[in-house]
């Protein structure tokens, strides 16, 4: 497939090109037809919105309020009506507007603090929050605020109001791909190069976009889906090209010839994306096992883009390929490869030296790694999941102003009211009994409408109090049982908690899955027990420290100012889902490309220490590169205006620098050095019983038999000596003769004077390793004629000689 598109290029590029458009005309001309849908079946606050909704019908658009506060005087004065009254009424005149409510009226009493300094409106709209217009909500915003003078205050809250004071669409997305391409231009050092992966992503994310628009027209969407979509495809569509793009680059430089450094490229590298893109999507889909209805459309969104990204991996970027040619490397890069010919395939530099120096002291380094991720889990301990409201918002924003004056002028309950729901007529007894329950500040009942009565409770403390969480269960279990009624406490500081409350009990099940799954996948593809297992354990620590990294800032408030951010609070109800899947899928990636390198020289040379070696020291560098990438596309979601986001995004980012920088790159190869052949094992019968899902290709039956198999003759030798640089001989060096398609044939050991000897089957070409502890390794091709070849072997501390 991959020789097919790179030598079909245009046509690959065409049908790219006319399904982006395709599906951009289709999904502009149908429009979004997204779907909130929320339901938390079998929850007490679930049961009172039904009744409420029985109750009024009618009030079907969203509610936004309009507060005014005065330093002096009342806001009953002349002097404030004049002022507040005619823009009221000019609100109330604009199409789009379905009510207003005004605290001047015979039944405005109770919108008016007891000091008479604060009063508020309520705004109805026609439409929910989602669907009113922007220019009909900023022309609500404008004509209160004009009112305002020295001395008056005027802001406005509520989830209409919240839009428009969110950055312009595509703000964050931009700052991502832009800070994406300088670590990509750093890089490959080429404009080309870089430029194919964003080219990939934009297409990917593109036409999953755009996808999931229109499917938002036959199945529930939630317009969260387009968001977290962006996130992820932006992320894994440029990381997945990196890894095919650095793939073809290496082997142009080592003379191929660019198709077949591209169709090379995707037979190995490609494979793996394939194999990654699957296991993000396992972990995504591990969200239906929640029975969380609302995050099935975010599961087909995220899903779609990834799989959209993938095929845009594997389709069109050999294409591009196929059209740059050599220019896929830089300027200095093509003039010496055109002086000096293809490079040698040693592996040097910082990689090389780090992957050695990990050899050389796994304990040391997995024990620090192990006591650096600990300390940043240890807040975990204190997470409390609960409301993201207008009051986490920065201090800057009307929405926060408007919060802040409500709090302050009618007690921190205010902004987050309790509806007690009785199907019937309410006794006064049960209001009597909320009245006198420690923590409610007020209780208003409202008269019975439809068969159903509503009793609004005001809390004594915010929506984001644990102690309000306390009250809550005190009504259900104390309060209501007692005064001898069914009654159901709902609104939106009660739906919150329900939330919370069932997401902490599926969080067990939906974390045990996609553990299971994963560790299932790793299973085939490695053909080990422990690989999987000491994945699975990672997993949990990446995610046990993002969220220490999580509840750090957003909850105790550390760096919040740094990131432009507002007011602490618990963490979003939502995030553990969301966050985890993400998480799961992306860190699933790096190890797949780590270990498949890892487990590629494991199965040539059987030497475990030199796999993890040159596994880490050949995938290290962009495995950094591409996590580099990832934590500045979920940085800059802290840019989109939405609280949520930006949470998800630093939660993210986290989670994915701490992965790739401490785990895929010390962590890991530590342990796996100190497992030694473990790594490895598995049960004969299991073995047997496995069906085959390999990551890397089959090796070709020529390839495997290239040397012996090609020239028939008597058997021969080949011979010498290892040394160090300085002519020391080498005692105990590990030298293993392999067939150039990677087969063991011999394996000796160095003796007291360095010598050693190896047996030769026949004529031909073959792949002499050696090694040594603490010395580094060295592997040569080496041609043996009719006779014994004689070659010696130096070895040079800290150097990795890697051959493909």
């Amino acid at each position: 497939m991959a020789r097919w598109c790179y030598r079909h290029r245009l046509v690959v590029l065409l049908l790219w090109v006319g399904a982006l458009f395709g599906l951009g005309v289709s999904a502009s001309s149908a429009g979004t037809n997204y779907a909130e849908v929320f339901s938390l079946p079998d929850t007490d606050s679930k049961r009172a919105i039904d009744l409420m909704e029985k109750a009024f019908p009618e009030r079907a658009g969203d509610t936004d309020t309009v507060v005014w506060k005065v330093d002096e005087g009342s806001v009953r004065d002349d002097s404030v009506r004049s002022r507040i009254e005619p823009a009221l009424a000019e609100i109330g005149r604009m199409e789009g507007v379905g009510d207003v409510t005004d605290p001047y009226g015979e039944q405005g009493a109770a919108q008016i603090s007891e000091d008479g300094r604060t009063a508020y409106a309520q705004v109805t709209f026609a439409e929910q929050a989602d669907a009113v217009p922007k220019e009909l909500v900023q022309d609500v915003v404008d004509t209160a605020q004009d009112a305002a003078r020295d001395g008056l205050q005027v802001e406005l809250g509520g989830q209409a109001i919240t839009r428009v004071q969110e950055p312009p669409t595509g703000t964050a997305e931009l700052v991502g791909i832009l800070a994406a391409a300088v670590v990509l231009f750093v890089a490959f050092g080429s404009l080309f190069a870089m430029l194919l992966p964003i080219v990939v992503a934009v297409f990917g994310v593109g036409t999953g976009m755009f996808g999931t628009q229109l499917l938002s027209h036959v199945t529930n969407v939630p317009e969260l889906a387009t968001l977290l979509s962006t996130l992820i495809g932006l992320g894994v569509g440029i990381d997945y090209a990196l890894f095919i793009v650095t793939r073809h680059r290496r082997g142009i430089l080592r003379g191929a010839d660019p198709e077949e450094a591209a169709v090379t490229a995707l037979n190995t590298s490609g494979r793996a994306v394939l194999f990654a893109g699957g296991t993000v999507c396992i972990a995504l889909a591990g969200m239906l096992v929640t029975n969380l209805r609302f995050l099935d459309g975010v599961v087909i969104g995220t899903t779609l883009t990834v799989v959209l990204s993938v095929l845009a991996a594997v389709t069109l970027l050999p294409a591009l390929l196929g059209l740059l040619g050599h220019r896929v490397l830089s300027r200095r890069q093509r003039r010496r490869l055109a002086a000096q010919g293809p490079e040698t395939e040693a592996v040097s530099g910082l990689a090389a030296r780090w992957s050695a120096g990990v050899q050389r002291r796994p304990r040391s380094v997995a024990v620090l790694a192990v006591v650096l991720m600990a300390a940043l889990a240890v807040p975990l301990l204190s997470l409390r999941l609960g409301t993201v409201d207008q009051g986490n918002d920065e201090a800057s924003m009307t929405t926060r102003k408007a919060y802040d004056l409500l709090a302050e002028g009618f007690g921190p309950g205010f902004n987050g009211p309790l509806q007690v729901v009785v199907d019937g007529e309410a006794s006064d007894d049960l209001v009597t009994v909320l009245e006198k329950t420690e923590g409610v500040a007020q209780v208003a009942a409202v008269p019975p409408a439809n068969g159903v009565s509503v009793i609004q409770v005001v809390p004594t403390t915010s929506p984001q109090d644990a102690e309000t969480d306390r009250l809550i269960d005190t009504l259900r279990e104390d309060v209501i049982p007692g005064a001898g009624v069914e009654a159901h406490v709902g609104g939106v500081t009660a739906v919150s908690k329900d939330f919370a409350t069932v997401t902490g009990e599926r969080l067990p099940l939906f974390i045990g899955t996609i553990i299971g799954l994963g560790f299932l996948l790793l299973l085939l593809a490695f053909r080990s027990l422990v690989v999987p297992l000491t994945a699975a354990v990672m997993n949990l620590l990446a995610a046990a420290a993002s969220f220490g990294v999580l509840v750090m800032i957003f909850q105790w408030g550390y760096g919040l100012d740094l990131l432009g951010l507002g007011k602490e609070g618990p963490i979003a109800s939502f995030l553990p889902i969301i966050m985890l899947s993400l998480l799961f899928g992306l860190s699933m990636d790096y190890q797949v490309f780590l270990v498949s390198r890892m487990h590629e020289e494991w199965v040539h040379t059987r030497d475990n220490a030199r796999a993890v070696r040159v596994g880490l020291a050949e995938t290290s560098r962009v495995i950094n590169s591409a996590a580099l990438i990832m934590v500045c596309v979920f940085l800059a979601f802290v840019l989109s205006g939405d609280y949520g986001a930006a949470m998800a995004g630093v939660g993210l980012a986290a989670a994915v620098a701490l992965d790739a920088f401490i785990l895929r790159t010390a962590l890991v190869p530590a342990v796996m050095h100190l497992l030694g052949k473990s790594n490895w094992w598995l049960p004969a019968g299991l073995e047997k019983r496995l069906p085959h899902l390999a990551v890397e290709p089959k090796e070709e039956a020529v390839a495997a038999e290239q040397g012996p198999a090609r020239h028939e003759g008597p058997s021969s030798v080949v011979h010498g000596f290892v040394r160090t640089a300085d002519g020391e001989p080498v005692e105990g060096a590990a030298l293993t003769l392999l067939t150039s398609g990677g087969r063991q044939l011999d394996r000796v050991v160095s003796l007291a004077d360095g010598s050693y000897i190896v047996s030769v089957p026949a004529p031909g070409t073959y792949l002499l390793a050696a090694t040594a502890t603490p010395l580094g390794s060295r592997a040569a091709h080496v041609t043996v004629t009719d006779g014994p070849l004689v070659h010696d072997v130096e070895l040079v501390p800290g150097e990795v000689d890697a051959v493909n």
